[in-house]
């Protein structure tokens, strides 16, 4: 399952990693100093090679990641309108990353999406039926997934990438804009649906470890189980803030405030729980990293 030209312990870390800007690309920058692992910061365009190779020979990595990608500002109901940009970054930059790192031996650690499937017959709420790594996407709903899709149906072909599927990610950072549980706190709104997330504080760090192991291949990189959108902010409530309240809507009344419908599902974690046995299921990990270190009120 390992690329095996880099990473032996002969030769020491050195990470290079596009996303610098972003949320999982600064949170990577953090963790490397934290954990004494030399990086630096991409500064070329995923779709320009040419800068992609220079970044190469500057650095001298052993490991790439990428944390690069356009996800829309708000939210992915951009991606719906700025098509061109969407695939520009998604599928061009991510596949010229992944060439280039092919022609230069290196394993590539993309942070991609799991928001590519949605519940289906086979698949159902409440059932514990997972989608698993060799599944094919069955969520087009939404332009965004579609290239996520695509690209990785792609990336598959290159035996130096390792692509990580990402869910509804949410960090210990409850300021943070991009943090699901923020996001959902804000909305006047919710819909309640049992979904697969990934809690970065728990997550981020394995994804470094995953890049010292050499893996390579499709991870569903959530944690086991599931969580739905009532008992995160029954979570929120109990511990950050008892005066919370808020409102459920249907998928038919949600559809009517997006432009772009949004993907909901179980993936089966099991391959990476098999890899990393210390792992969390979704409602303990959020407890421990999420919850108890900003708890706030004292019944809980």
């Amino acid at each position: 399952m390992g690329f095996p030209a880099n990473g032996s312990s002969d030769k020491p870390l050195k990470f290079l990693i596009y996303g610098r800007t972003g949320w999982i690309g600064g949170l990577l920058g953090k963790l490397c100093e934290s954990q004494g692992i030399d990086y630096e910061y991409g500064s070329g365009r995923l779709e320009n090679r040419i800068s992609l190779e220079s970044d190469i020979a500057n650095v001298k990595p052993t490991h790439v990641f990428n944390a690069a990608g356009v996800t829309g500002r708000p939210n992915v109901d951009w991606c719906e309108s700025h098509k061109v940009e969407t695939i520009r970054t998604n599928v061009v930059g991510t596949l010229t990353l992944a060439d280039v790192c092919r022609d230069k031996g290196l394993i590539l650690i993309n942070y991609a999406t799991g928001c590519i499937f949605e519940y289906d017959e086979a698949h159902q709420i409440g059932t514990g039926i997972g989608f698993k790594e060799e599944d094919t996407p069955n969520f087009t709903g939404s332009f965004y997934s579609k290239t996520k899709a695509m690209v990785e149906e792609l990336l598959k072909n290159y035996e130096n990438v390792c692509t990580l599927r990402v869910r509804m990610p949410i960090s210990s950072d409850l300021a943070n804009p991009r943090n699901f549980i923020t996001k959902i706190t804000r909305y006047d709104k919710v819909v309640n649906i049992p979904n697969s997330m990934t809690i970065l504080d728990e997550l981020l760090p394995i994804s470094i470890e995953m890049g010292k192991r050499n893996l390579t291949g499709i991870w569903n990189f959530t944690n086991p189980g599931v969580v739905s959108h009532n008992e995160i902010l029954e979570m929120y409530r109990d511990y950050i803030d008892p005066s919370f309240t808020w409102k459920n809507f249907n998928l038919e009344e949600q559809a009517k405030v997006i432009v772009a419908p949004r993907s909901n599902n179980e993936l089966d974690a099991t391959k990476l729980k098999t890899e990393f046995p210390e792992l969390l299921s979704i409602k303990e990990s959020l407890i421990k990293y999420v919850f108890e270190p900003n708890k706030k009120t004292g019944g809980a």
